[in-house]
């Protein structure tokens, strides 16, 4: 089954609801214009689709591997991160300084929806890369950014993020990994896992972000320090040197993203890694943060896309199964399988869902890109704001919508999905990573009803609900003449107060009861996410309505994103009532057998 980016989809959300056609009036984005915007993707549609698509099913069956030089990747997989990184794709979104394309994270982050679809697990490596760019533009010394950054840019050298470890997991204050002062430098040693793509044969370099600990550094959080450590120690010319002290220790078997190596990673074995500061001591983890805050809304795109592949992979196999006979159709001849009317709803589901995903994440990218070119500082902080409400909302949803997603399209397939020669069950076990790295679901929850709620009172989220509410009055004023759009409007009507509801319901017991709070963060964070996915997607059908009113555009399209938000705001936003329901029962039922009950 081959991968078809759904262009027009991912530039009408761009354009209608994310305001992709009039970023070009921002400072620093002046070549990002519709045209352009719209040509760059196109490249890069051409290249997912008949570069990387390709080679997903092979990186699978065949994996990474451990030789005696290193780490060896999937075939094929070295001369397509050739043509990636000639194309100049993994400088999109960086500036020109850099060798980047300067074009806006929304831009950016369509790319990687494409990217993920058409191969995930070459798509975590230049996602790495990214993290670790961010990390040193905003932190790294004049010195760092000269060496490190034009080459990593270009992709001619790639990067990891190093923070777990065997006994810490996602307790980042248990790092053990130890870091001494040097003439210049600092010595590391200790060991991380799950360091994805933390040894390979794509590049000659590969640059490490590592989290670690000096011996006069205060406990916890507060006392880690973060270095770059190079695989091969820069020369007097900038090119790679002497190896370092550090080496990939094993490769771990996984569920999926076989392709991708993850790494286990020990530094210092003789003596010590060598290893650049960046930034101040002891303010890694702050540092890091930003790192991980942008990875967490290029993992909810990753969710975003391994959603769009697994659909296309289902909706064709539906269209040309032909099995059983269907219930009430008196029409002559046998039908797909898509004409049953079960797998007509799956089908459905998994669309709407889909795109309604790709409003979301790509409305977070855009507040993204205006909290850091919009022209005023009050705007920018609002945009701010509103990118850190949406971080945790996209992460979380997102991939949780996409095991989903590919658990349907295993469904769809019937026992021929459970099978892996139909790979299927390739994106199936592809998704399930994406709940679990940069922080689970629960986590996520956490940091929204936390860090993000409870910091500003809940004014971010009072900020969203208005541009939410203004969508919906939007739509009561043109429901009257339209019985689709007035059904949509009902339905977003009814939600957006269930999330009004919700909110108050969080402000009124985080504080007084933050078990109960807790136990419900994860149903609260999905009433949030439904909510706002649900809206915009419902924006999308009333443009679209108007756009056919008007007789612009592809009338069969216009008509079709309609028809999705319909089924969406009738099959999909009613999940919200039984999510509230069960958030009013956490302070009670959620708990019930909880360990520290009688402590």
């Amino acid at each position: 089954m081959t991968y078809q980016p759904p262009l027009d989809d991912m530039l009408f959300v761009l354009n209608e609801i994310c305001g992709a056609n009039r970023i070009s009036g921002l400072t620093g984005f002046e070549e990002a214009t519709p045209d352009t915007i719209a040509a760059v993707l196109e490249q890069a549609a051409t290249f997912t689709s008949e570069v990387l698509a390709p080679l997903n099913r092979t990186g699978d069956k065949v994996g990474a591997r451990r030789t005696q030089s290193g780490v060896a990747t999937a075939p094929g997989w070295k001369e397509a991160y050739e043509h990636f990184t000639s194309g100049g794709w993994n400088g999109v979104i960086f500036e020109h300084q850099w060798g980047g394309m300067g074009l806006p994270w929304m831009v950016g982050g369509t790319i990687q929806e494409m990217l993920n679809s058409s191969n995930m697990a070459f798509a975590l490596c230049p996602l790495l890369t990214q993290g670790a760019i961010e990390a040193i533009l905003l932190n790294g010394s004049d010195d760092i950014k000269a060496t490190y950054l034009p080459k990593m840019v270009s992709g001619q050298w790639t990067g990891t993020m190093n923070l777990t470890e065997p006994q810490a997991g996602s307790d980042l204050a248990a790092v053990r990994t130890k870091a001494e002062r040097a003439d210049g430098h600092y010595q590391i040693t200790g060991q991380k896992i799950f360091i994805t793509y933390g040894d390979h044969d794509l590049t000659e370099n590969i640059i490490h972000l590592v989290l670690a600990r000096l011996p006069d550094a205060p406990e916890g959080v507060k006392g880690i320090s973060l270095f770059v450590v190079p695989k091969f120690l820069p020369d007097a010319t900038g090119a790679p040197g002497k190896a370092n002290d550090l080496r990939c220790v094993s490769l771990e078997h996984k569920l999926g993203i076989h392709a991708s190596p993850t790494a286990v990673m020990s530094f210092g074995d003789h003596g010590g890694a060598v290893g650049f500061l960046v930034g101040e001591e002891n303010r890694g983890l702050e540092y890091m943060f930003v790192m991980m805050n942008q990875a967490r809304l290029s993992v909810g795109i990753q969710g975003l896309g391994i959603a769009e592949r697994a659909y296309q992979h289902a909706r064709a196999y539906a269209n040309e199964r032909i099995q059983g006979r269907i219930v009430g159709d008196r029409t002559p001849g046998a039908k797909p399988i898509a004409w049953h009317p079960d797998v007509h709803r799956m089908l459905m589901s998994m669309r709407a869902r889909t795109e309604a995903m790709r409003c979301l994440a790509y409305w977070a990218a855009s507040a993204l890109d205006y909290a850091n070119a919009a022209p005023g500082k009050a705007e920018r902080n609002a945009q701010q704001a509103r990118l850190d409400f949406l971080i945790p909302i996209v992460k979380a949803w997102c991939t949780e919508s996409a095991c989903e997603i590919s658990s349907l399209a295993v469904q769809v397939h019937g026992g021929m999905g459970y099978i892996e020669e139909t790979g299927a069950a390739q994106h199936f076990r592809d998704a399930r990573i994406t709940t679990i790295y940069e922080g689970t679901t629960g986590i996520q929850a956490n940091d929204l009803i936390g860090r993000k709620m409870q910091r500003d009172n809940g004014a971010a989220a009072i900020a969203v609900l208005s541009e939410l509410k203004a969508i919906e009055a939007e739509l009561a004023a043109a429901a009257p003449n339209d019985p689709v759009l007035e059904s949509i409007h009902t339905s977003v009507s009814r939600t957006i107060k269930t999330m009004e509801t919700a909110g108050r319901w969080l402000l009124e017991h985080s504080r007084q009861n933050p078990i109960a709070a807790g136990a419900a963060a994860v149903n609260l964070l999905h009433v949030f996410a439904i909510t706002i996915a649900g809206t915009l997607l419902a924006k999308s059908a009333l443009i679209a309505a108007r756009q056919i009113a008007a007789e612009e555009g592809n009338a069969q399209f216009l008509k079709e994103k309609i028809a999705v938000a319909r089924f969406f705001a009738g099959q999909i936003m009613p999940e919200t009532g039984a999510r509230m329901a069960a958030v009013l029962d956490a302070g009670d039922g959620a708990l019930q057998l909880y360990p520290g009950a009688s402590a």
